[in-house]
């Protein structure tokens, strides 16, 4: 794993061999047809205020030096090229620019934040660079012809949580917990969306700040409610919390949370509390035994043994899968390297399998990317699928 200082001061630029100069090279795109290499990059926040989501990158790019170990892909290898952007956008175009400009890159690929992926889609649009993977999750992104995200809209996640205790556990009363960002808006728009289609009322939906750290006064109004089931839409730490509280007030609930705080980090902050609830996944659970899954867990305990193994790891690593499945389909299909035939490869991805997602199907003027979810629970320190996957309600649909 490189030190921080040579992060700091390169900007996690990865490549795998030495490209010698003398290669003729197609600098429009990023393909070196002598020595079969692609070049592909991405920005990372390695400083500013998330700089742990570094670790979707270093998954990514432990799904690259993966596959160029077993050849590459369909006999490509691939130069990832990664930047700081500090988690700011006007610092993403910036990075973007020179990604095309200066390291001619092929495709943007596993770049993280939303925010960030939002401000670069003007100049990828103006270049015909396509996007894929964005790490974030903004409905946006759907309807861009040239941007291909695997994350659903939070919408979606929390109707399917909602079904989930509506229509399989027979729960009744159920509340919300969101938090109050788009993050959490669009979880409650889903969520109001999904209830209002089967004519049941809420018994509470509650706002809370990301910072908050006490969820007494939401946990007092969810017992007065009477409700069953609890979803709630919020970091791990957020979640931790408010099972905190609702274990000091003795209020007995079904929990339920979005996929990204099905991690082992969250035992750490809820411990034994965690055990029970209930996730809304497009990703199968990281402890696994799926294929994809060992493979994302020995890769990265290959080239980043200090990374814990998790959620935020197998997002990265999916994302990325979603290039390689791209790329693969175009170079099989015989047609040229262009970005073009590359936006229109994956165009025809049907009901395929990335990375820890399933069903992942793209079409021109639809980029849902994944289509359904499983539901896992947190069992014993681990997560386990209860629920295999099943497409989203429809009404979630119109959450977008």
């Amino acid at each position: 794993m490189r030190s921080i200082a040579a992060t700091l001061a390169v900007v996690t630029a990865c490549s795998f061999g030495a490209m010698p100069s003398a290669h003729a090279q197609d600098a429009s795109v990023g393909i070196d047809t002598v020595t079969k290499t692609v070049t592909i990059g991405g920005f990372t926040p390695i400083t500013g205020p998330v700089p742990f989501y570094a670790i979707l990158t270093h998954a990514a790019e432990s799904y690259f030096r993966h596959m160029n170990d077993k050849g590459g892909i369909a006999g490509w290898k691939i130069k990832y090229v990664t930047y700081d952007d500090g988690y700011e956008p006007a610092r993403s175009v910036g990075v973007a620019k020179r990604l095309v400009e200066d390291d001619k890159i092929f495709a943007l690929v596993a770049a993280v934040g939303t925010a960030t992926n939002m401000a670069v889609i003007p100049y990828a649009k103006e270049t015909k660079l396509a996007m894929i993977g964005p790490i974030g999750g903004a409905s946006a992104f759907f309807n861009e012809p040239n941007v291909f995200p695997l994350l659903p809209d939070y919408g979606w996640s929390a109707a399917s949580n909602a079904q989930y205790a509506l229509e399989e556990l027979k729960l009744k009363k159920i509340a919300l917990l969101w938090e109050n960002d788009e993050l959490g808006r669009s979880a409650k728009r889903g969520f109001d969306l999904y209830m209002a289609s089967k004519n049941v009322t809420p018994a509470e939906s509650l706002s809370f700040e990301v910072t908050a750290t006490d969820f007494s006064p939401q946990i007092r109004r969810i017992a007065n409610s009477g409700a069953e089931a609890v979803i709630l839409f919020g970091s791990n730490a957020n979640l931790a919390s408010a099972l905190k509280a609702a274990d000091r007030q003795d209020v007995k609930a079904q929990w339920f949370a979005p996929f990204f705080t099905a991690d082992p980090s969250t035992f750490k902050l809820a411990g034994n509390l965690l055990n029970g609830v209930f996730f809304s996944s497009w990703l199968l659970p990281v402890t696994g035994d799926d294929p994809e899954i060992k493979a994302y867990r020995e890769a990265v305990a290959k080239y980043y043994p200090n990374d814990p193994i998790g959620v935020f790891g197998l997002n990265g690593w999916s994302n990325a899968a979603l290039f390689g499945q791209g790329f693969e389909k175009l170079v099989t299909s015989g047609k040229p390297l262009t970005r073009e035939n590359l936006v229109a490869a994956l165009d025809g991805l049907k009901d395929a399998t990335v990375g820890g997602a399933h069903s992942v199907t793209f079409a021109p003027g639809d980029h849902r990317g994944t289509r359904q979810e499983a539901i896992i629970q947190a069992k014993n320190g681990s997560f386990e699928l209860v629920r295999t996957f099943k497409p989203y309600p429809a009404v979630a649909f119109d959450a977008k």
